[in-house]
């Protein structure tokens, strides 16, 4: 007996992938740390990191200790940076296995200082320059540094600071970069090397600054830009498709889907089989959203349902049972799709469920 085919499933483009990671690397002149966190933007954590550990980058981003330790039994190489505050219960961890965390708090490097004294914990300051997440306020740098010269249980390899509007506040954003510069050259360095980050995807690709040496892209490794300007320097790496289910006539004035929305012509109309529980958000039905079957753009139907959407294939010559559809991917791009939904590219790349199978190119 043969396995059946997915309904519904995501391919990942790891030649995308590593092409992206190419053009952040030419288009900064800096190191790169892949954010790879939340599995990878929906990915997959563990096939991606597998992509990326041959590619000699300093750091993998994660947000946690969990995800950390995935990559450690998985055997990637690259070492983990732990992006944000860690919690007490992760840090014995973190220092043991010699994870990178960034410093947020005084507490944090009272704990990590103990924590290694037996072999220092290498670790990033993290400074808050405007995102109010974390991390030490300018004002309070010189008593961290000085605090830091007491603490023979951590040795500083690293500082950095996040960007909360690069993608739509030029002025602050250009604001930021200078304090953040002015603030860190300032700093002696204290290893070698000694990273110094800020850029996200829309910040090296629309500042410059004086003092990193690292950038930290997420988006833009998967193939979306939070700059629409930049998208055709790029390739998406994520297509997600389906099946057609099933064909079906249907006189005008019928109802489709929940909520009866009825038609407005004789229609001929396609069953695709996922939905929300797939991640295809709810929030799509009623926006004029459209799915590609046979080179052709197909209207969605009504509702979107937890299992299936229904599609208009009146206009096309040829549809049948089995037939492939895409609901986003190169030539239909999730960022658009984010738009309609009322949402964010990151949040619908993220909510991919695990029943779509994610099938690796």
């Amino acid at each position: 007996m043969t396995e059946s085919p997915p309904r519904a499933w995501a391919e990942i483009d790891l030649a995308a992938l590593k092409q992206n990671l190419h053009f952040a690397r030419e288009r900064s002149g800096q190191e790169v740390m892949a954010v790879i966190k939340a599995g990878a933007y929906g990915h997959g954590l563990i096939e991606v990191a597998k992509a990326l550990d041959s590619e000699k980058l300093p750091f993998l981003g994660v947000a946690n200790a969990g995800e950390a330790r995935q990559l450690f039994d998985s055997g990637i190489q690259t070492r983990p940076y732990i992006l944000g505050a860690t919690l007490p219960a992760e840090r014995e961890e973190i220092a043991a296995r010699g994870w990178t965390p960034c410093l947020c708090s005084f507490e944090e490097m009272e704990h990590f200082d103990r924590l290694g004294q037996n072999k220092p914990v290498e670790a990033h300051l993290a400074l808050d320059t405007g995102m109010g997440r974390g991390g030490f306020l300018p004002d309070q740098l010189g008593s961290a540094l000085e605090k830091l010269k007491s603490c023979s249980g951590i040795k500083l390899t690293g500082i950095g600071s996040h960007l909360p509007v690069a993608d739509e506040d030029p002025e602050f954003t250009q604001s930021q970069f200078e304090l953040f510069d002015s603030l860190t050259e300032t700093i002696p360095k204290q290893s070698e090397p000694f990273h110094i980050h800020l850029g996200n995807s829309a910040g090296f690709l629309n500042y410059q600054s004086r003092s990193t040496n690292l950038i930290r892209p997420g988006l833009l490794l998967y193939g979306i830009s939070p700059l629409l300007e930049h998208q055709s320097l790029i390739q998406p790496v994520m297509s997600l498709k389906s099946r057609v289910s099933v064909v079906n006539d249907l006189p005008a004035g019928h109802g489709v889907s929940y909520g009866r929305t009825l038609l407005k012509r004789d229609s001929k109309t396609a069953v695709l089989g996922l939905g929300y529980g797939d991640g295809y958000p709810r929030a799509l039905s009623g926006k004029n959203t459209q799915v590609l079957i046979n080179g052709t753009l197909c209207p969605l139907l009504g509702r979107v349902t937890m299992d299936q959407i229904i599609v208009d294939v009146t206009d096309l010559q040829d549809c049948q049972a089995g037939d492939e559809a895409i609901l986003f991917g190169k030539d239909l791009l999730v960022s658009d799709l984010a738009e309609k939904a009322g949402t964010i590219a990151w949040e619908l790349l993220t909510q991919i469920t695990p029943r779509v199978k994610r099938i690796y190119r």
